[in-house]
């Protein structure tokens, strides 16, 4: 069963193009799901997934309420789980799809966390107060990327050499499903990466010569997401914002304050890589939300 898991999992990455992340979410869902089948009790060590009922598939996903996980992480096991079963059913490896009609929970859409630009700003000066040291240096620049452009932190993270192009402002990166865009990078952004590139990187870098991601830890080595994180993290605390700062806490601020610009919805959803506007559109309900405290604030009769 576990060798049918990883055709799965091969699929994803070379037919779908799917990134390292969302191939490793399936494959802890799809373990989680192998190891409650195989348990005593439900179809044993002796199951393959031609035996899998509608009725086990069920009791497993009651399996994750009683543990009570978040409606969302359910909703995603359940959509890992038809997935999956869709594709055994096309390589013909099961002929009855037993995840076909199953109910998803439904998740209550969250509105993204958002900061304002005046705390934008407080949180893009904090590496500054640290002065000129090499780390202060990557951070600003880091910090002026990401919201330059709304990238996520893992594209961040993978960024190189070769996908910086401070003459024509502008940066390269492969997102999700390996498909490439490029983005415009304001003037402070150029130049918090260009003093970085010049007295922050070598610093970093070291006897490491041959590395060539833009972001760099101490040993002259990759930023890993995590890292790059937990950076951010540490910032956001140092000014009280911590509660309200996640990893793509500046990418969600870049779209709605540029829809709150004038932006178009058509040019954010470029921006941010989304294949689906429909993903983009839950920054027009906070754009709205911004209306509505402007207009109460300003209207004589709101008041």
């Amino acid at each position: 069963m576990k060798a049918v898991i990883q055709d799965f999992l091969n699929y994803l990455i070379t037919e779908e193009g799917c990134s390292d992340n969302t191939t490793a979410a399936y494959h802890n869902d799809l373990t989680q799901l192998h190891a409650f089948i195989t348990q005593p009790g439900q179809m044993g060590e002796e199951a393959d997934w031609d035996g899998v009922t509608r009725d086990q598939l069920i009791s497993y996903i009651l399996f994750l309420k009683d543990r009570e996980y978040a409606s969302a992480t359910v909703a995603r096991k359940v959509a890992a789980m038809k997935s999956f079963f869709n594709f055994l059913v096309r390589t013909e490896v099961i002929a009855d799809n037993p995840a076909e009609d199953l109910d998803s929970p439904k998740v209550k859409k969250q509105l993204p966390q958002t900061l304002t630009p005046d705390e934008v700003e407080q949180l893009l000066a904090a590496p500054g107060k640290q002065g000129p040291t090499a780390k202060g240096l990557r951070d600003t620049a880091l910090l002026e990327v990401l919201y330059a452009t709304g990238m996520r932190v893992s594209e961040v993270a993978g960024l190189t050499l070769d996908d910086i192009n401070l003459d024509a402002g502008a940066v390269r990166c492969v997102g999700k499903g390996s498909k490439e865009r490029v983005m415009p990078l304001y003037a402070e952004a150029v130049k918090a990466v260009r003093v970085y590139l010049d007295r922050g990187r070598p610093v970093l870098l070291g006897d490491n010569q041959g590395e060539r991601t833009l972001f760099l830890n101490p040993r002259g080595e990759r930023l890993t997401r995590q890292g790059l994180w937990l950076i951010i993290k540490n910032y956001a605390r140092e000014l009280d914002l911590a509660a309200r700062v996640t990893p793509h806490t500046l990418r969600h601020s870049f779209a709605t304050h540029m829809l709150n610009g004038g932006a178009g919805l058509r040019e954010v959803q470029k921006l941010l890589g989304h294949a689906n506007i429909s993903t983009t559109q839950i920054y027009t309900h906070i754009s709205r939300e911004h209306l509505r405290q402007v207009y109460d604030g300003a209207h004589p009769r709101a008041k």
